[in-house]
């Protein structure tokens, strides 16, 4: 067993899901914060957490419609629908398979994370008959109570692929496996999560004793190790178990990155750069929207390369364009970088003059 070139591991390939979700073809749409349950290391923020909000990648939204949107914009062939738990909302949830199912044809892959404690009949068939393609279970490590309701998804004619994904918390190494013992017949995959901290889950994660592995990452102490002794452990006991052990580094490095770079490549305007890991580079200047056309007949500015940003009250402009012409302005300017995400979050913001 070796890493792959994604800096992961895993028992045979991975499922479709996550082929997609590994290239960043996917869209992540929060169908609501609310959670029947509460785990401890839960990573949702708490703008998300325990909230009937929804959110498609970074973007909240109030309307459905609006999906579709973020879907074409972050060129996505699939989306992965999550909370919270989606099953608190069937109706909401099922509305948005079915509408992404009718905007971008039966083949746009459609993956859904749930709990087992709201699992029924009725609702599964609910979800499969709006045309669900994949289903992945979150079982509760401490509580066997509802594990059985596994066997549920493979009733009534599903021909949908059915999954577990659980995280790798050291210290659970004997009821993780007593889990996947139990679910080895019912499933098509099984995939283990590197424990990560967040913002969110810092201070309960730190109650649990649990510390991040070094200074450089979010990764915790002992989750890798866990993880590979449990991959190996299938091989010799379960070889036919489909298993990918999804590691902090692919999820951060090459998911997310991928996501970001082919996001920024969709939305990005002639003035803009789009860096290395997928962020959006550009020039602004501090001024009104009355500057941008006494800029472009006193330097020759091609119109293409300088806009005005209405909602910032900023001038946008090519960042090789300012870097000729700053020293000249009366102006305030910048060289940012921010993500490529609906929230533009500012990553950089290096000042050449401060006006």
């Amino acid at each position: 067993m070796k890493q792959n070139k994604n800096y992961s591991y895993n028992l045979y390939p991975i499922c479709e899901g996550c082929k997609q979700c590994v290239k960043g073809r996917k869209t992540v749409i929060y169908i609501t914060g609310l959670c029947p349950r509460k785990c401890y290391y839960c990573p949702l923020s708490d703008n998300k957490r325990l909230r009937d909000v929804m959110y498609v990648n970074e973007r909240k939204i109030k309307d459905i419609k609006e999906i579709a949107e973020e879907v074409k914009i972050s060129k996505s062939t699939g989306a992965g629908i999550t909370g919270g738990d989606p099953l608190l909302k069937m109706q909401r949830t099922c509305s948005v398979i079915k509408q992404l199912k009718k905007k971008f044809g039966k083949k746009f892959h459609i993956h859904l994370y749930t709990s087992f404690d709201l699992v029924d009949n009725k609702k599964l068939r609910s979800l499969y008959d709006a045309g669900l393609d994949e289903i992945r279970f979150h079982p509760d490590l401490d509580d066997e109570k509802y594990w059985e309701r596994m066997k549920l998804a493979k009733t009534q004619g599903f021909d949908w692929k059915v999954g577990v994904e659980i995280p790798s918390i050291p210290g659970y190494y004997n009821k993780t496996w007593k889990l996947i013992k139990f679910i080895s017949p019912y499933i098509d995959f099984l995939n283990i999560n590197e424990l990560e901290i967040s913002d969110t889950n810092g201070n309960s994660l730190n109650e649990e004793g649990f510390v991040c592995k070094d200074e450089f990452s979010y990764a915790i102490k002992g989750s890798h190790d866990m993880a590979l002794k449990l991959l190996s452990k299938v091989e010799k006991e379960i070889p036919k178990m489909k298993v990918h052990y999804c590691t902090s580094k692919l999820k951060d490095r090459v998911q997310m990155g991928n996501r970001l770079k082919i996001r920024a490549e969709s939305i990005k305007k002639p003035y803009d750069i789009v860096n290395d890991e997928g962020m959006i580079v550009r020039g602004i200047i501090e001024a009104d929207l009355c500057v941008v056309k006494e800029l472009i007949e006193l330097f020759g500015i091609p119109r293409k390369l300088i806009a005005y940003d209405k909602e910032k009250k900023q001038i946008m402009i090519a960042s090789w364009v300012l870097m000729d012409i700053y020293k000249e302005l009366p102006y305030k300017s910048a060289i940012i970088t921010e993500y490529p995400t609906w929230d533009r979050m500012i990553v950089e913001l290096e000042y050449l003059k401060e006006g």
